[in-house]
């Protein structure tokens, strides 16, 4: 089964895509902060198959969040998609999202592209 980690600040966010994946047989866990992220992915008995964060985030945003996760080495090379609803990223942030392996979704994302967002996850790269 694949398990997927959702790092979102936004309870409805995370709620909504936890409950459309669990539907499609995922094993999902939801977290709300960058600093629960890292304690999920570090306590977790099994690695995660992928990641759906959030950029934006009280704290640690998903960018530092995404570097720390990257120092892990199970979690070296796991599949994360950022989602965020920030159509003025910086160019810094999206040349260091893709150089530590993030492809970048902007909300609203719909409930297929989820879908198939959760598909790459067991092996099929991101587009």
């Amino acid at each position: 089964m694949t398990r997927i980690l959702v790092v979102d600040d936004d309870p409805r966010t995370a709620v909504s895509f936890a409950r459309t994946l669990e539907l499609k047989g995922y094993q999902v866990t939801t977290v709300s902060d960058a600093e629960a992220g890292l304690r999920a992915a570090a306590a977790s008995n099994l690695a995660y198959d992928g990641m759906i964060l959030d950029l934006r985030m009280p704290g640690v945003d998903g960018l530092a969040l995404l570097r720390r996760l990257r120092n892990t080495p199970r979690y070296q090379n796991m599949p994360v998609v950022v989602v965020t609803g920030d159509y003025l990223i910086d160019d810094q942030t999206v040349t260091e999202l893709g150089q530590l392996g993030a492809v970048v979704r902007f909300k609203p994302l719909w409930l297929d592209d989820l879908v198939e967002v959760a598909r790459t996850f067991a092996g099929t790269p991101v587009a």
